[in-house]
């Protein structure tokens, strides 16, 4: 952690760390913490899905993304009691708002702790859309309906995966 922080410092101006606020557990707002992984004033026109190729994201920031290292201060989050290791992860309240609207049962993954990593994020590649945000939600739904010890472990596993071969973003 201490290398990508100063990874984040010589890469480009501004704080190595950034909180952004997140739905949790049945609604309710919280901050999240991350490595920055964008330019400092990214979203200075507003909340905007990360795309594939974006230009706001730095050159440290697509390695720590594409490892999930940037993820790593939400462990801050979980010793703090509004995440768990694994869940649904929170989205944003700008996004919730738009995503309740378009997708039947949306709100239903707030029901559990949402989570540093999770069964959606392992299974389905990254989204940046309302139709993969609903891919996703199947995603939720299976993990809250069939929620046990050993999915948790394949998860934990998947993961680790994930994490090892660079498959994030």
């Amino acid at each position: 952690m201490l290398f990508t922080a100063l990874a984040i410092k010589l890469d480009s101006p501004g704080s190595v760390f950034y909180s952004q606020l997140r739905t949790g557990l049945n609604g309710k707002p919280f901050k999240v913490h991350k490595f920055r992984s964008m330019y400092q004033d990214a979203e200075k026109r507003g909340a905007q899905w990360a795309s594939k190729s974006d230009s706001r994201i730095t050159r440290v920031g697509r390695l720590i993304r594409l490892t999930r290292i940037d993820e790593l201060p939400q462990i801050l989050n979980v010793l703090q009691g509004q995440m768990s290791l694994i869940g649904p992860r929170p989205e944003r309240p700008e996004f919730d708002a738009k995503l309740k609207e378009e997708i039947p049962y949306y709100e239903v993954r707030y029901l559990v702790k949402p989570g540093i990593t999770g069964w959606a994020q392992v299974m389905y590649p990254y989204g940046a859309s309302i139709e993969d945000a609903y891919e996703k939600l199947s995603y939720d739904l299976y993990y809250i309906k069939n929620y046990s010890l050993w999915l948790d472990i394949a998860i934990f596993f998947k993961t680790i995966r994930v994490v090892l071969l660079g498959k994030g973003r």
